[in-house]
Protein backbone atom coordinates (compact mmCIF):
# COMPACT_ATOMS: atom_id res chain seq x y z
CA UNK A 1 0.00 0.00 0.00
CA UNK A 2 1.11 3.55 -0.64
CA UNK A 3 1.30 6.17 2.11
CA UNK A 4 -1.87 7.78 0.74
CA UNK A 5 -3.73 4.45 0.82
CA UNK A 6 -2.55 3.73 4.37
CA UNK A 7 -3.63 7.16 5.65
CA UNK A 8 -7.03 6.89 3.96
CA UNK A 9 -7.55 3.38 5.34
CA UNK A 10 -6.37 4.45 8.82
CA UNK A 11 -8.97 7.23 8.91
CA UNK A 12 -11.67 4.87 7.63
CA UNK A 13 -10.84 2.41 10.42
CA UNK A 14 -11.18 5.24 12.95
CA UNK A 15 -14.56 6.26 11.54
CA UNK A 16 -15.79 2.67 11.61
CA UNK A 17 -14.17 2.00 15.00
CA UNK A 18 -12.86 -1.15 13.32
CA UNK A 19 -9.92 -2.65 15.16
CA UNK A 20 -9.64 -5.25 12.40
CA UNK A 21 -9.35 -2.64 9.64
CA UNK A 22 -6.74 -0.77 11.66
CA UNK A 23 -4.67 -3.79 12.69
CA UNK A 24 -4.58 -5.05 9.11
CA UNK A 25 -2.53 -1.95 8.19
CA UNK A 26 0.27 -3.03 10.53
CA UNK A 27 3.17 -5.43 10.12
CA UNK A 28 2.98 -8.52 12.31
CA UNK A 29 5.67 -7.23 14.71
CA UNK A 30 4.65 -3.55 14.68
CA UNK A 31 4.66 -1.21 17.66
CA UNK A 32 2.00 1.41 18.46
CA UNK A 33 2.98 3.88 21.21
CA UNK A 34 1.03 6.61 23.04
CA UNK A 35 3.74 8.98 24.35
CA UNK A 36 1.29 11.43 25.94
CA UNK A 37 -1.78 9.22 26.37
CA UNK A 38 -0.77 7.38 29.52
CA UNK A 39 -1.38 4.05 27.80
CA UNK A 40 1.00 1.13 27.53
CA UNK A 41 2.25 0.49 23.98
CA UNK A 42 0.66 -2.19 21.85
CA UNK A 43 3.28 -4.65 20.64
CA UNK A 44 2.45 -6.64 17.53
CA UNK A 45 -0.51 -6.62 15.16
CA UNK A 46 -2.68 -8.82 17.37
CA UNK A 47 -2.10 -6.67 20.47
CA UNK A 48 -2.95 -3.59 18.37
CA UNK A 49 -6.15 -5.33 17.27
CA UNK A 50 -7.11 -6.36 20.82
CA UNK A 51 -6.14 -3.00 22.32
CA UNK A 52 -8.18 -0.97 19.87
CA UNK A 53 -11.09 -3.38 20.06
CA UNK A 54 -11.19 -2.79 23.84
CA UNK A 55 -10.67 1.00 23.63
CA UNK A 56 -13.14 1.63 20.85
CA UNK A 57 -15.63 -0.86 22.25
CA UNK A 58 -15.73 1.11 25.50
CA UNK A 59 -16.71 4.34 23.72
CA UNK A 60 -20.48 4.84 23.35
CA UNK A 61 -20.17 6.86 20.12
CA UNK A 62 -18.45 6.97 16.75
CA UNK A 63 -16.43 9.87 15.38
CA UNK A 64 -18.37 12.14 13.03
CA UNK A 65 -15.32 12.88 10.91
CA UNK A 66 -11.57 12.42 10.81
CA UNK A 67 -9.97 15.24 8.88
CA UNK A 68 -6.42 15.28 7.61
CA UNK A 69 -4.85 18.62 8.42
CA UNK A 70 -1.47 17.86 6.86
CA UNK A 71 0.73 15.02 5.71
CA UNK A 72 4.50 15.44 5.56
CA UNK A 73 7.21 13.11 4.34
CA UNK A 74 10.20 13.21 6.69
CA UNK A 75 13.78 13.13 5.44
CA UNK A 76 13.75 9.43 6.41
CA UNK A 77 11.78 7.86 3.52
CA UNK A 78 9.99 5.45 5.90
CA UNK A 79 8.60 8.20 8.13
CA UNK A 80 5.51 10.35 7.57
CA UNK A 81 3.92 12.88 9.89
CA UNK A 82 0.14 12.99 9.85
CA UNK A 83 -1.67 15.85 11.57
CA UNK A 84 -5.38 15.16 12.01
CA UNK A 85 -8.50 16.39 13.75
CA UNK A 86 -11.13 13.93 14.95
CA UNK A 87 -14.61 15.39 15.41
CA UNK A 88 -16.99 13.70 17.83
CA UNK A 89 -20.42 14.52 19.19
CA UNK A 90 -21.04 13.12 22.64
CA UNK A 91 -23.52 14.19 25.28
CA UNK A 92 -24.77 16.90 22.95
CA UNK A 93 -21.29 18.42 22.74
CA UNK A 94 -19.19 18.75 19.60
CA UNK A 95 -15.55 18.14 20.52
CA UNK A 96 -12.48 18.27 18.31
CA UNK A 97 -9.58 16.00 19.24
CA UNK A 98 -6.38 17.14 17.52
CA UNK A 99 -3.69 14.55 16.99
CA UNK A 100 -0.36 13.85 15.38
CA UNK A 101 0.73 10.44 14.15
CA UNK A 102 4.35 9.69 13.38
CA UNK A 103 4.17 6.63 11.15
CA UNK A 104 7.07 4.46 10.06
CA UNK A 105 6.00 2.51 6.98
CA UNK A 106 7.98 -0.29 5.37
CA UNK A 107 6.90 -2.52 2.47
CA UNK A 108 3.36 -1.10 2.52
CA UNK A 109 2.73 -1.78 6.24
CA UNK A 110 2.97 0.36 9.35
CA UNK A 111 5.83 -0.88 11.50
CA UNK A 112 5.78 1.84 14.17
CA UNK A 113 3.31 4.50 15.26
CA UNK A 114 3.79 7.26 17.81
CA UNK A 115 0.27 8.49 18.52
CA UNK A 116 0.17 11.97 20.05
CA UNK A 117 -3.35 12.96 21.12
CA UNK A 118 -4.54 16.16 22.75
CA UNK A 119 -5.09 14.70 26.21
CA UNK A 120 -7.22 17.68 27.29
CA UNK A 121 -9.65 17.03 24.44
CA UNK A 122 -9.66 13.29 25.23
CA UNK A 123 -10.55 14.15 28.84
CA UNK A 124 -13.45 16.29 27.57
CA UNK A 125 -14.72 13.40 25.46
CA UNK A 126 -14.50 10.95 28.36
CA UNK A 127 -16.29 13.38 30.70
CA UNK A 128 -19.09 13.97 28.20
CA UNK A 129 -19.40 10.22 27.59
CA UNK A 130 -19.62 9.48 31.32
CA UNK A 131 -22.43 12.05 31.69
CA UNK A 132 -24.28 10.42 28.80
CA UNK A 133 -23.83 6.93 30.27
CA UNK A 134 -24.88 8.00 33.76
Amino acid sequence: MSVEEIVTAYHAAMLHKSADELADLYAEDALHEFPFGGLAPFKGREEIRAGYRAMWGALPFKPDEVRRVSLHQATDPEVVLLEQDTFVTVGGQSITVPGLLVLRIRNGRIIHTRDYMDTGAVTQVRAAASLTAG
